[in-house]
């Protein structure tokens, strides 16, 4: 994202429900549409209508069964609960449009290194370098038992396999190829040169992985990197490894005060710190008038399943809210799951106390991000104060009501935002890391161009 310019991702999920829960019940919500394709096209040109730099799908494996000690309240309240795999439909959405791009969740914990190498880099071919991977270790307990496994990987250790499943893609994406290995001389009958062609030789604590990668350089090579550290070792990871962050604190502190902690760790990992682009997660809710959005709002809020929401948080935070009282005081709580869910209520305000019938109220829409309301000039005020003021460098926009909160804010707000010379006319770049930062592949300080180069030389 440019100085001049915010980012805008659409935050969603390929499931009945996402962030904001019992808004599938809301009057007009197609939320139940979820299954088809023409709905998951129509997003895309909204989208792409808007300028959004991509479409970023969450995505879990399991169900949430932390609340109540079962899985009955995520099933009955459709809490992420069915949803199907985001990357099924990028092929698709790619297909209607010619410059959005699409970040796909994929946990490290549960998916070998080469296989995902070659999946994303095949689409990163399809879409033409319009791909992004939000890198994710997976937190959910029933996911683990789900694919065979006894228990949840400890939390550190995850992290550990992450960094080394890292390692390994970076060789494959950036090192395997040489950019000009592929000569396609029809008259020699050779298609790629085999001194062009490098085996990586990968030898870790989690992955043995010779090589060469399957794949000849797809337009990005690695795809746009996306992470959402929030704990600790989190954020060493994305401080490490990722081009852009998410970030889902509840109040402009919390965010301002991750963003100082994450340019340090930058620092401390060899890189620049400008490097980072830093996407909040926001919650826009926009009305003609005034009147009108805080109509919508009220009837939104109206609209929020407690418990649904108490069942996602329980699965955040690993702890069965459900044995607490609803007015009790949170403390921060180191979980096995997101630790930063916790943090982002009791750290990121530390004047505040919250409740835990306060924190799913508030979590109810959009879960840890803060919601917008007002008129497309109140709303774009807000955008522009958050990307100038705060110094974000753009928003993943979560939705209330789907797909009208995306194309109330691309009918209502994003106009007033272009008057203001904040969001694109047009897109100038080929692939989505040109459209994100203006690099056309990563960054020259980055481990993955360094770990490319070890990877030759071992």
């Amino acid at each position: 994202m440019t100085d001049e310019r915010m980012g805008l991702n659409l935050f969603t999920m390929n499931s009945v429900e996402h962030v904001s829960a019992g808004s599938w019940r809301y009057p007009g919500d197609q939320s139940h549409r979820y299954t088809d394709l023409e709905y998951w096209t129509e997003v895309a040109r909204t989208a792409e209508r808007g300028g959004f730099d991509a479409i970023f799908f969450a995505d879990v494996r399991g169900i949430y069964d932390v609340y109540g000690g079962g899985r009955e309240t995520a099933i009955e309240r459709a809490v992420q609960t069915p949803s199907n795999h985001p990357q099924a439909l990028v092929p698709a959405m790619a297909g209607v449009t010619d410059h959005l791009g699409f970040a796909i969740t994929r946990s490290t914990t549960y998916t070998h290194p080469y296989q995902l190498a070659r999946e994303l880099s095949t689409l990163d071919h399809l879409t033409d370098g319009r791909v992004a991977f939000n890198v994710v270790t997976s937190y959910l307990e029933s996911a683990a038992r789900n694919l065979g496994l006894d228990e949840r990987m400890d939390h550190d250790e995850r992290y550990d396999r992450a960094e080394e499943f890292m390692q390994v893609c970076y060789r494959l994406w950036e090192g395997s190829w040489d950019d000009d290995a592929v000569v396609c001389d029809r008259e020699a009958g050779i298609y790629a040169d085999p001194e062009r062609v490098h085996e990586i030789g990968f030898e870790g604590e989690y992955f043995s992985v010779p090589g060469p990668h399957g794949c000849e350089p797809s337009p990005q090579r690695t795809p746009v990197l996306y992470q959402a550290g929030s704990s600790d070792r989190g954020r060493e990871f994305a401080a490490r490894n990722a081009e852009a962050v998410f970030t889902s604190q509840p109040t402009e502190a919390g965010v301002r005060e991750y963003m100082r902690d994450m340019r340090e760790r930058a620092v401390s990992h060899g890189r620049d710190p400008d490097s980072l682009e830093f996407v909040a997660g926001i919650v826009p809710i926009v009305g003609e008038t005034g009147e009108i959005a805080e109509a919508k709002h009220e009837s939104y809020r109206e609209a929020i399943d407690v418990e649904a929401t108490l069942a996602l948080l329980s699965g955040f935070m690993d702890m069965d809210l459900s044995e607490l009282d609803p007015d009790q005081k949170l403390d921060h709580i180191e979980t096995e799951a997101i630790q930063g869910a916790v943090n982002a209520f009791t750290k990121a305000d530390p004047d505040r106390e919250w409740t835990v019938d306060e924190m799913a109220r508030f979590a109810g829409l959009g879960s840890t991000s803060p919601v917008v309301v007002g008129t497309p000039e109140e709303v774009a005020d807000e955008f522009e104060r958050w990307f100038h003021d705060v110094g974000v460098d753009g928003f993943n926009v979560k939705e209330v009501v789907r797909p009208a909160t995306l194309r109330d804010f691309v009918d209502l707000v994003v106009p007033e935002l272009r008057e203001r010379g904040l969001v694109r006319e047009a897109y100038g770049g080929e692939t989505l890391r040109e459209n994100v930062s203006g690099r056309s592949r990563l960054s020259d300080d980055h481990p993955g161009k360094r770990e490319a180069l070890a990877g030759m030389f071992e």
